[in-house]
């Protein structure tokens, strides 16, 4: 279990992220267009996972911005921004912001995926949304950089994520 903090509270995660030179569980996520994507649909290519509580928060969807402006010279390289968030909101804000080069997915049917990631709040005010992670893995599906973020009002350390990309 993580301890991480929300303007300075203490907020406690459902486990740990999975760490550099683990290989992660697959996943089902839901697109946009409310279609079922597995890890498996981007096998052979690098990801990024950038995790989060909610598109609607102002870190988030910076966090998504960032992203998407780093994604476009990434070679074989798949950004997924993943949150609870319902597609419908997700599918609103990528229209609004004229995001093209990551992939928004949501775990909102089941929260599984927080769960078998270990960034499950499980205490505080934003219980039962995701904390703020970046995980990247290689086209094997090994985590080569994992960072579970302390402050969830903090964005994630981009250069550290996308380093081992490069």
């Amino acid at each position: 279990m993580a301890h991480i903090t929300l303007g300075g509270n203490k907020i406690e995660t459902s486990g740990k992220l999975p760490q550099k030179g683990d290989k992660v569980p697959n996943f089902k996520l839901t697109a946009q267009d409310m279609s079922t994507k597995t890890l498996e649909d981007y096998k052979g290519k690098r990801i990024v996972l950038n995790i989060f509580p909610s598109i609607d928060t102002n870190v988030c969807a910076t966090s998504v911005r960032k992203f998407n402006e780093k994604a476009t010279g990434l070679k074989n390289t798949e950004v997924l921004c993943i949150s609870r968030d319902l597609p419908f909101a997700q599918k609103r804000f990528v229209s609004d912001e004229d995001i093209s080069n990551v992939t928004n997915l949501s775990d909102f049917k089941t929260g599984n995926f927080g769960k078998e990631y270990g960034l499950e709040m499980i205490s505080g005010a934003l219980e039962g949304l995701h904390s703020r992670a970046v995980i990247v893995l290689d086209e094997e599906g090994t985590v080569i950089h994992s960072q579970q973020v302390p402050e969830i009002g903090e964005e994630p350390d981009y250069l550290s994520a996308l380093k081992p990309l490069l």
